[in-house]
């Protein structure tokens, strides 16, 4: 056992907090310092020239700013006041669109110059598209994306290398807990194997709590567990483009025995699990009735919201032996901020993304709204966010899911394993997946 495992075995919360360390190179795998993120800037001829960096003269314009953050709208507000305050004669409409509408119609609004001087973007697919359509204007020379973490930034690169967003939040997708309920399971440390997490699983449910909250009725968020269950099974880190690529295939073993893993969530997971979505889920876990909620921790917030007053953390099953342990969690870099390069605002579009990329207006959008970032000189002061900031420096993998770029052969795959826990045979589950995807990739 490493010194960091040794510190797993627990009886208070505090240590429950610090104990989902299994590798002891865990913290300094994952420690990113600042430093730049420009350099890459110069792709093929053909593409326009970075525009150079804003300078400190003020702004003026009425901007649009595209996003599908609608529990985030009161906080921004607040930081659009300080914006327009420091650049008289500047407003900022928030355009927002729920996250589903959002991923399906905000390529074409923006593009069509309806909304979105200023916009976000989701990693993956939705980053890949817009790129390739040509949204985004050029970062690399701004002086101010080296405030952002180097390793974080990458996510807003093109192939080219080319800064042409900036994820802005840092989140967990791994199921938070309910630190409380954990103590009273008896558990005395945070699972280092796929075992010791049914094991829990069933410790839980020995209270008369449901152990994994899941909403697999809710595509979006129920394949959020699917980060966790890959992290460790999967032979490389590229899997899941894998599979998108051709090279892998949702019928090998790994995948198989990840599926086969879902199977046994089965007693531990909510009535109808397959079609519940996170809503009530989230009030379930607020009031105790569930121990985890296996979404991510974008919902640590909402559910204090509705009156949760105890302890929370983050855990990632574990789906391997403790030797065989590459990753402990999930993180993810997104909300990607970016310029429209139609937009006549350009200049005005580039001083918002700038402000909001200083450290002290991204304190108060980080603590106002719950959200880690990727930003050096952030100050968390929301208890949550202290309590869950050890994360910041552990070896976590950067969400696999978000490796497929299409969406449709993204949806067979995960639904594979909603079958799975459903009910279904995980081969034939990973048969039906697999000829899903072989369609796609011959379309």
């Amino acid at each position: 056992m490493t010194p960091e495992q040794s510190r797993a075995v627990f009886g208070r919360r505090q240590i429950l907090r610090g104990a989902a360390i299994l590798s002891a190179g865990a913290a300094a795998a994952a420690c990113a310092g600042p430093g730049t993120v420009r350099g890459g800037s110069r792709g093929p001829a053909s593409q326009a020239t970075a525009p150079a960096p804003i300078g400190t003269a003020k702004v003026s314009g009425d901007l649009s700013f595209a996003h599908w953050r609608a529990e985030d709208k009161a906080v921004f507000d607040k930081i659009i006041a300080g914006f327009s305050k420091a650049n008289p004669g500047t407003t900022v409409r928030q355009d927002i669109s729920p996250s589903n509408d959002y991923q399906s119609t905000a390529l074409q609004k923006i593009k069509g110059g309806a909304i979105g001087d200023a916009f976000t973007a989701f990693r993956g697919a939705q980053f890949v598209d817009m790129a390739k359509a040509g949204l985004f204007l050029d970062l690399s020379a701004q002086t101010f994306a080296d405030g952002y973490l180097p390793k974080m930034a990458r996510g807003g690169k093109d192939a080219n290398g080319r800064q042409l967003g900036l994820p802005y939040q840092l989140v967990f997708n791994m199921p938070i807990f309910n630190v409380d309920l954990f103590e009273r399971a008896g558990a005395s440390e945070i699972p280092q194997d796929w075992d010791g997490f049914l094991a829990l699983c069933e410790q839980l449910k020995g209270r008369g709590v449901v152990p994994l909250a899941w909403p697999g009725g809710e595509p979006a968020n129920a394949g959020q567990l699917f980060n966790s269950m890959v992290m460790n099974n999967q032979p490389n880190d590229t899997s899941c483009a894998d599979i998108e690529a051709g090279k892998a295939k949702v019928t090998d073993d790994w995948f198989i025995t990840t599926l086969k893993q879902y199977a046994q969530l089965r007693p531990f997971v909510e009535p109808k699990a397959t079609g519940t979505t996170s809503e009530p889920l989230q009030q379930m876990f607020a009031t105790g009735k569930a121990a985890m909620l296996a979404t991510g921790s974008f919902h640590m917030a909402p559910v204090r919201k509705l009156g949760a007053k105890f302890p929370i953390d983050l855990i990632a099953p574990i789906t391997v032996s403790k030797d065989k342990v590459k990753y402990v969690g999930i993180h993810n870099a997104t909300f990607i901020l970016g310029v429209n390069a139609a937009s006549k605002k350009q200049e005005a579009a580039l001083k918002f993304v700038e402000y909001l990329s200083r450290p002290e207006v991204a304190s108060d959008y980080a603590n106002g709204t719950g959200q880690h970032l990727t930003l050096t000189g952030v100050e968390y002061t929301s208890p949550d966010l202290k309590a869950t900031e050890p994360w910041l420096t552990r070896n976590t993998l950067l969400a696999p899911r978000f490796q497929f770029n299409d969406l449709d052969l993204r949806a067979a795959v995960e639904n594979a394993c909603t079958e799975v826990l459903g009910g279904k045979d995980p081969e034939q589950a990973a048969e039906a997946a697999q000829r899903v995807v072989d369609q796609r990739r011959r379309s």
